[in-house]
This record gives structure tokens, C-alpha cells and sequence, in this order.
């Protein structure tokens, strides 16, 4: 059954404009009190959770920090269970669900993996001073999963989630996905087929004056490169030809000099090999070669990503790609391969029209518009496998902060009952238009 986007989005742009400029009603103001006064347990929550390792391979960790949060859920009247990550090699996804029947179908997006193992030297909350903290993850994401819980249970105490339709996926393996692809994102793909609107609380780049209308997709490509071996006296002679490490060359100099000129694209080659012979392991994203300077090269492979804004100009770049790697110098041969990866999240008039209602929330709590992120300033995430299936989404609602996957991460302690009330309020109001 076709979702009716256009009367959804016909309804919500009609709210934005009854919205503007509005005061915070009696229901509005409580929603707000509520997240103020339980703030403390909220910022207790979130160190009890930074706290727990769960970095994405860590599976005991995850489902760890699961555990912990599910009560939480249940508190609320919500459904909650772990599903299991067995078949993609991973911890597995915290899904939450209520199903009242009133408003929009929305999808709350979060993760409980980070990128700290548990050989990382950081593993601890720190604070700071009054409005800062370090630890592994504290911004991306497990401030972002308590900014969902704080919204949720504002709405809750104020009788209002009982009969909303809400999801809420929080994946174990955003930062490191398991494979098949189609296995470890099933759970969030079938969440948007069900749902109208997703909501991503990643936390974007870590201005709480910005949002993302827009991600864009990561694709992985390996590209092989075969010539004919030789004595290096003989390179370039007609039987000899350039070898594979020229041509590897040329190739990724073509890409350089024919495709940077398209705008929001990059394309990384981030690791090469050539020589006499090549060994190369993609699951651990490694390799050995073998070569003498006095051999022509056999063999050289190259790997990276596309990072494209839509799914017409990544498709638009694969072609050139491939049609580079075919031009070929003298007796040498290419193949590029594109594997599973990130699809992109467009901008789309429905997203700009949920972004509008979010920063007027915000305007109307005195935190100040909200604008569009550039998509170079963010990186893939987890909603933008939603994004195809739903009417309009938006990303980066989640906690602020600064220096993400490094053992410096910080996160802006003061913004989790900030983001937690545009949430909150943005979903009140998506349940009355």
C-alpha cells in the first residue's frame, strides 16, 4: 500500500505555517519542564552507558549497553526486545515500538556500537567542567540514544506517547556494519517501509545549529590492474607493454583529473598494491606483494570509496569510472568492482519541510534557527537506508560535540536537554497537525 506522501506533506507544510512564530502552549511548556527537571537522570544514564564498552566487534558490550536501555523503554509502555545480529556477524539492534494509531509514523534512529574496542585506551567518562565530558562514543552516539529516551519520556509523562506511533531501531553495527548488508540493515529497512517520517539522532557535525536534509552514500570499489611481466630492460616495448603499476597510475590520475570537478562527490583511493605478485585480504584490509625493480609488474590493485549526494551521480560516476579503467595502456588490463555500501539520502522538498517544523521548535524554545548542514560536512549514517521508503526525513539530532572517533571525543553536556526538548516538541506536534 502506496503511503500518502503528498497529503503528509501537504499537512505539514500547513503546520509549519500555523506554527510560525507560535508561543509554547500549556502541553508544549510541560513537555519542556519535564526534561528539565529529570536532566540529572538523564546525564547519570548517559555516563552509566559511555561507560560500557561497546565498540562494534565487542558484542558482549553491546548487547551490554542494550540491556540497559530496554527497562527504559519498557518503562514507557513500549515494546522492547534485542534482536539477535547472528547472521551478519554482529551483537545484533535494540528495537523499541508503541502503536497508539494517532499521527504520523515515525522512526527514531540510534546506535549503541563505537568505534572503541576494548584494547582502546579510552574507555572511561570524564567530565570536564559543568558542560563538558570525554568518552568513548559520548557524542556519537550514546548522547543521541539519550536525547531519544529523554524525548520519549517527556512525551510519556505528559500522556501523549500512549497513542503515537513510534519506532525507535538503535543498530549494534552502524560504525562497522556486518555483511550481507541486506541482512544487518533488514531491521531498519523494514522500520521506513512501515514508517512516514525517519528521524536520524546521530550528531551531525556538532553544530546544534544545523540539521541534515542530506547524507551522502559510501560505496566501496576494488579495482584490479593485470600486465605482462618482464625484464625491466624491456618495459614499453610492444610485447611488454606499461605494466600494471602504470596503468594503475593512470588510471587513478584519470579519476583525479575527470571526476573531482563534480560537485558534493569524493572519491578516496585509500589503499594500493602492486608487484610481481599480490596477496590482498578485504576482511582485514590488508595485503603483502612481491616485486624486484628490475621486474615489470604483473599485478596491482587498488581499493576505496565514492562518497555521492544522490543515486544518479554515483551511478553517473561508476559509468565514467568504468569507462576510464577500459581505455587501458599497451598490453595491460582493468576491472572495477563497487561493492555494498551507504546509499545516499537526497535532499528532497519533504526533508526541507520536516527541517522547517524542527527549527521552528527550536525558535520557538529560543535556541535559534536551524539550517541545512553542507553534506561534505557529515558522513554516512544509518538513516539514510530509510530515506527511499519514507516521505521526509532529517538527520543530526543528536548530542553536540567535537573530535568524534578519536580518543579526544567530547561531548557538549548542556545540549542533551536542548536537543531533547526540539525532539520532543517536534514530535508533539507531528502527532497534532
Amino acid at each position: 500500500m502506496m503511503k500518502p506522501t503528498t497529503l503528509i506533506a501537504f499537512a505539514l507544510s500547513a503546520l509549519l505555517s500555523q506554527t510560525a512564530q507560535a508561543d509554547l502552549t500549556a502541553s508544549e511548556s510541560k513537555l519542556v519542564s519535564h526534561i528539565d527537571q529529570s536532566n540529572p537522570q538523564a546525564l547519570a544514564l548517559l555516563e552509566q552507558v559511555v561507560n560500557i564498552n561497546s565498540g562494534t566487534m565487542n558484542f558482549a558490550g553491546v548487547k551490554q549497553v542494550a540491556d540497559v536501555l530496554i527497562p527504559e523503554f519498557e518503562k514507557l509502555g513500549m515494546q522492547a526486545r534485542f534482536d539477535s545480529g547472528e547472521a551478519f556477524n554482529r551483537a545484533g539492534h535494540l528495537i523499541a515500538e508503541i502503536h497508539g494509531g494517532k499521527g504520523p509514523k515515525l522512526l527514531l534512529i540510534g546506535h549503541l556500537d563505537t568505534v572503541f574496542e576494548p584494547d582502546s585506551p579510552f574507555q572511561r567518562f570524564e567530565r570536564i567542567d559543568e558542560h563538558t565530558a570525554k568518552g568513548p562514543g559520548i557524542a556519537d552516539m550514546k548522547g543521541g540514544n539519550i536525547i531519544i529516551l529523554q524525548a520519549l519520556k517527556a512525551l510519556h509523562k505528559a500522556g501523549e506517547l500512549a497513542d503515537m506511533n513510534v519506532m525507535v531501531i538503535m543498530t549494534g553495527d552502524e560504525e562497522l556494519s556486518g555483511r550481507p548488508l541486506s541482512l544487518s540493515k533488514k531491521a531498519l529497512v523494514d522500520a521506513a517501509e512501515w514508517a512516514d517520517i525517519s528521524l536520524g539522532f546521530e550528531n551531525g557535525d556538532g553544530n546544534p545549529k544545523t540539521a541534515n536534509v542530506s547524507r551522502r552514500g559510501s560505496v566501496d570499489w576494488s579495482l584490479k590492474v593485470k600486465g605482462v611481466p618482464s625484464h625491466s630492460s624491456q618495459i614499453f616495448q610492444d610485447r611488454v607493454g606499461a605494466g600494471a603499476i602504470y596503468e594503475a597510475a593512470r588510471i587513478l590520475n584519470s579519476f583525479y583529473e575527470e571526476l573531482r570537478s563534480e560537485d558534493l562527490l569524493t572519491f578516496n583511493p585509500g589503499r594500493i598494491m602492486g608487484g610481481t605478485t599480490v596477496k590482498h585480504d578485504p576482511v582485514s584490509n590488508s595485503g603483502s606483494t612481491f616485486g624486484k625493480n628490475n621486474v615489470v609488474a604483473e599485478s596491482a590493485i587498488v581499493t576505496g570509496d565514492i562518497r555521492a549526494v544522490s543515486l544518479e551521480q554515483l551511478q553517473r560516476v561508476q559509468q565514467k569510472m568504468c569507462a576510464i579503467v577500459a581505455r587501458s595502456l599497451p598490453q595491460t588490463s582493468g576491472s572495477i568492482e563497487f561493492g555494498d555500501g551507504y546509499p545516499p539520502m537526497g535532499p528532497s522538498d519533504g526533508n526541507r519541510t520536516l527541517l522547517g517544523l524542527y527549527s521552528q521548535a527550536s525558535e520557538d524554545l529560543g535556541q535559534g534557527k536551524v539550517e541545512a548542514v553542507n553534506p561534505l560536512n557529515a558522513g554516512a549514517a544509518d538513516v539514510s537506508f530509510t530515506a527511499a521508503f519514507v516521505d521526509m526525513a532529517i538527520d543530526g539530532l543528536g548530542m553536540s560535540g567535537t573530535a568524534g572517533h578519536t580518543v579526544d571525543e567530547t561531548g557538549q553536556l548542556d545540549s542533551l536537554p536542548k536537543q531533547a526538548k526540539r525532539a520532543a516538541l517536534l514530535m508533539y506536534r507531528l502527532k497534532h497537525q
